[in-house]
């Protein structure tokens, strides 16, 4: 054994260890005190940087699961606007319905109901005007997309959403060009006569579309066509007379274009025709559309009738872009055609923590000159009268399509609210709860782990300090050797 006065190495060796002992638990009792296994770049170089940029993006998905909150409360606001104007709108329509009754309702009263209804319009137009969430006005137009007519004699609508093809609608002109014109069902019978004032000799009943006519056998072609033509509003048929080398026979005609609007005639007298039953349906029209994207320029067709009970001058894509041809735009359109222009705007919300994670939708204009139009050339919802019995039936089907409108309108909102913005929270609370689980294992403290390692280090720190003492005792034996 060597015995040395100037380097005492097991004293260095001892108080070594002991600064190890100690720095390791200084790094534990921050953690303790911290709950964080890594509290400065130097823990765990690589952890941090992969913690820092999952904490980032949690933060970023808060943020979002917000905006998104925001967005469901802001639909909410303009679905209870919507849903008022609806109930409006109905009331309205029972209005329209009374006054049609004109066989009862006096004069007075139908100006009660005139005045009734300028008032409900007046709430509507208030109702469009003053729906705000924030300082945003929702149903004004302003944070949507608007479509104006520029061809009316072409078409009486142009209607589009914020989106078309699966792109953002930018500003821009709508151009149309035909690819299979719309036609409406039509039925020659076979039965020919020698003129309008011959007469109709067979004795019977026929039918068409469901309604029951009799021939007496004494009445001329000319009557017997006024007579459908009476129930016209009941059938969608109309009839007239077409001469051609010297005989006359009856052409039925529908009211109305495209598939959905058939003739179903029948004649088992044979009265009219030479075969007890004759059908026919339309054809609806399909048009190549285009418009203005974020893309560039786009082109999709539309069909007429998509919807039911639409007639096949009504053009649409499926997502809520419409046209409504006039039967003078029908047959004259043989190339491409501006009848439209579009103005877009949008909500656009940032439902997501990354740049390109927004989506936008296009919240309606509700105005009432932009409810009900299409239907009654030139006219809409602020446009009705129902002083006169033209006036309110043209009221009641107006209404009724507007009321239509605003249902689609309140489906596509209400749609987009459950399947993608409640959605899309449900989804960022997922990721959220994973990511935070992610980052909680690397950069979290394990207590318990943690604990244990600090009873250790207490242990050594202990030992440690004892054994330095023992070690500085070593020196002291040298004078033992020098006394001897």
């Amino acid at each position: 054994m060597s015995l040395r006065i100037n380097s005492n190495i097991p004293a260095m060796s001892a108080l070594r260890h002991i600064e190890q002992t100690d720095g390791a638990m200084s790094k534990t009792m921050t953690r303790l005190s911290t709950g964080m296994r890594i509290n400065d770049a130097a823990d765990d170089p690589a952890g941090l940087v992969f913690s820092e940029n999952v904490r980032s993006h949690v933060q970023g998905i808060q943020a979002a699961i917000r905006n998104t909150q925001d967005a469901v409360n802001m639909a909410k606001t303009a679905e209870g606007a919507l849903s008022e104007i609806a109930t409006l709108l109905s009331g309205m329509r029972a209005l329209a319905v009374h006054s049609a009754n004109s066989a009862v309702v006096d004069g007075p009263t139908v100006r009660a109901n005139q005045n009734e209804i300028r008032s409900a319009l007046d709430s509507i137009n208030r109702i469009a005007q003053s729906t705000r969430f924030g300082n945003k006005q929702l149903l004004n137009g302003s944070a949507g997309t608007y479509a104006s007519v520029t061809s009316a004699a072409n078409v009486s609508l142009v209607d589009f959403s914020g989106t078309f093809n699966g792109h953002t609608v930018v500003n821009g002109a709508v151009t149309i060009d035909q690819t299979t014109a719309a036609t409406r069902a039509s039925v020659t019978l076979g039965n020919t006569f020698s003129g309008t004032t011959a007469t109709v000799t067979g004795v019977g009943s026929f039918v068409i579309n469901g309604y029951t006519f009799q021939s007496t056998g004494t009445e001329t072609v000319e009557s017997l066509i006024a007579k459908i033509n009476e129930k016209s509003n009941q059938t969608g048929v109309q009839a007239q007379a077409v001469t051609s080398g010297g005989n006359t026979s009856i052409v039925l005609n529908q009211t109305n274009y495209g598939s959905q609007f058939a003739i179903n005639f029948f004649d088992p007298a044979n009265v009219l025709h030479t075969s007890g039953s004759a059908t026919a349906t339309g054809v609806d029209g399909v048009y190549n559309v285009t418009v203005t994207t974020t893309q560039g320029a786009e082109t999709i067709a539309f069909t007429g009738g998509r919807s039911p009970g639409d007639s096949g001058l009504v053009l649409s894509d499926g997502a809520g872009n419409r046209i409504n041809l006039t039967e003078v735009g029908n047959a004259t359109i043989a190339a491409p055609t501006e009848v439209g222009f579009v103005t877009a705007g949008a909500a656009r919300f940032q439902i997501g923590s990354d740049s390109d994670q927004s989506v936008t939708y296009s919240l309606p204009n509700v105005i009432a000159s932009r409810l009900g139009t299409g239907v009654v050339s030139g006219k809409s919802v602020e446009d009705i009268d129902v002083t006169t019995e033209a006036g309110a039936q043209e009221a009641i089907r107006i209404i009724e399509a507007a009321i239509s409108q605003l249902a689609e309108t309140r489906g596509n909102l209400g749609s987009f609210t459950k399947n993608f913005l409640e959605s899309n929270v449900r989804s960022l609370e997922v990721q959220k709860e994973n990511l935070t689980a992610a980052e909680s294992a690397i950069r979290d403290a394990n207590l318990a782990e943690e604990m244990t390692n600090l009873t250790r280090y207490q242990i050594l720190q202990q030992s440690g300090m004892a054994m330095l003492s023992q070690a500085n005792q070593q020196p002291s034996n040298v004078l033992r050797l020098l006394q001897q």
